[in-house]
């Protein structure tokens, strides 16, 4: 008899997100999510209960399950991102709960960045709006390759097939235009628990699957080993000991692709050049590793090479740049100006920069870029030209979300300013049915 052990070291992971905008319904479809598929413990169950009841609610609150900070138990909004993780039979869940609040919108950056998967939330009776567009965007920008609709509240509109049919024709048409390429809408309540995790029996019009049926179900083919193999150099190991006189080691974690011993790679900046003699993974040698595995990389002759840097194989390694063209979403409450003075953190090295430019910000009603706005604030999406002190090794975006995103950060206080995505910044859609390519999303 198979163990639960064995079931989930054999069931894949899916990471997803949720957004939308304010009393969407996010932390409660989490909540129901967690309680119908029987993850939450019993202790946590009988708090939620208490605390449903200290606020006079008759029926368990389940958005408690999520928002676990005082403030947002108060305000009975989320403020912060709220990490859980639950297994069904067939899969594995790390799932982010972001906030609504425009304000806040910095948090859905945070959430979506390691995202597999977006659920969108709309409530039924106020459709498709600004905030709606905006973490569509983001999810967008972040090449998040399935978004899932869910148009909650079905219940408060009399489960009426035209209120869902006119909002997921709306959205689909908008994250089409952003180059999303796949969207799948589904009408549920998340209070009534209807084609949450159980199909709901007010809706037989509908005919597709529940929001777990289609977590389950959905494919996860990012394959970081098929990437372009990438390794930051993290930490430089020298014991210098009796046992091991001459051991230079290069530790981290390999951001993308694999690594073999024997193979010919260059170190960025600077353009050198060598073999990789061996590597070493928990205290073992081994003849290949790959990502995200952290391991110790040997090269077979002795040259410079520092934290920050970058090991690529020979035939296939990145540009180096010092003008980083680039989208960001700004996340602090300070500006982001022309002229301004930051840090660029990218993998793990962090040079200093200046804004050279800032060309458009986009506006999220038409998708339309207004130009040369001299800066941006908080929760802006825009382009920026970003010119470093020191070159990079800067792979677009579209290729790699992991060597292709950086941080702008301020140096006086190292405040997080925003956080960019290099390259072009929405994916182009496919000819004729306004799907997006699919080579546009094999990073």
């Amino acid at each position: 008899m198979t163990t639960s052990t064995e079931q989930l070291s054999t069931t894949t992971l899916l990471r997803f997100a949720t957004a939308g905008s304010v009393d969407d319904g996010k932390s409660t479809l989490v909540g129901r999510l967690l309680h119908d598929s029987k993850s939450v413990l019993t202790d946590q169950l009988e708090a939620v209960e208490h605390a449903s009841r200290n606020r006079g609610q008759e029926a368990p609150d389940l958005a408690l399950l999520t928002d676990g900070l005082r403030a947002e138990r108060e305000q009975g909004i989320t403020i912060d991102v709220a990490y859980r993780y639950f297994a069904t039979p067939r899969r594995r869940f790390i799932l982010a709960d972001t906030p609504g609040h425009v304000q806040y919108t910095r948090n859905m950056v945070t959430g979506a960045s390691t995202a597999e998967l977006a659920v969108v939330l709309v409530d039924a009776r106020n459709g498709v709006v600004e905030q709606t567009r905006r973490h569509a965007a983001v999810a967008a920008l972040l090449r998040v390759p399935h978004v899932v609709l869910a148009v909650n509240k079905m219940d408060l509109v009399d489960y009426a097939e035209p209120v869902f049919a006119a909002i997921a024709e709306e959205f689909t048409a908008y994250a089409a235009s952003l180059g999303v390429p796949e969207i799948t809408a589904i009408p549920i309540s998340a209070l009534a628990g209807d084609n949450v995790v159980e199909p709901s029996a007010h809706m037989d019009w509908y005919g597709g699957p529940t929001v777990l049926e289609h977590l389950e179900t959905v494919p996860v083919s990012h394959d970081l080993t098929a990437c372009h193999a990438r390794f930051p150099v993290q930490y430089v190991i020298r014991p210098q000991t009796a046992e091991h006189p001459d051991y230079r080691g290069y530790a981290g974690q390999i951001a993308a692709g694999a690594f073999r011993v024997g193979e010919a790679v260059t170190v960025l900046p600077s353009g050198r050049t060598s073999t990789i003699a061996g590597i070493d993974a928990l205290g073992e040698s081994v003849d290949i590793a790959w990502a995200p595995q952290s391991v110790t990389v040997r090269l077979a002759d002795d040259i410079d090479v520092s934290r920050g840097d970058l090991i690529a194989p020979a035939d296939d390694a990145p540009a180096v740049t010092q003008d980083v063209e680039a989208t960001v979403c700004h996340v602090a409450d300070q500006p982001l100006a022309v002229g301004q003075r930051v840090l660029l953190k990218h993998t793990t090295r962090t040079v200093k920069a200046i804004v050279k430019d800032i060309p458009s910000r986009l506006t999220l009603d038409d998708l339309s870029q207004h130009p040369a706005p001299g800066q941006l604030v908080a929760n802006d999406i825009g382009r920026v030209v970003v010119r470093t002190a020191e070159p990079l090794a800067l792979d677009a975006y579209a290729d790699s979300r992991r060597t292709g995103s950086f941080l702008l950060i301020d140096p006086a206080d190292g405040t997080t300013l925003a956080a960019g995505m290099a390259g072009q910044s929405f994916a182009a859609a496919a000819p004729g049915d306004g799907a997006a390519d699919d080579a546009e999303w094999d990073f």
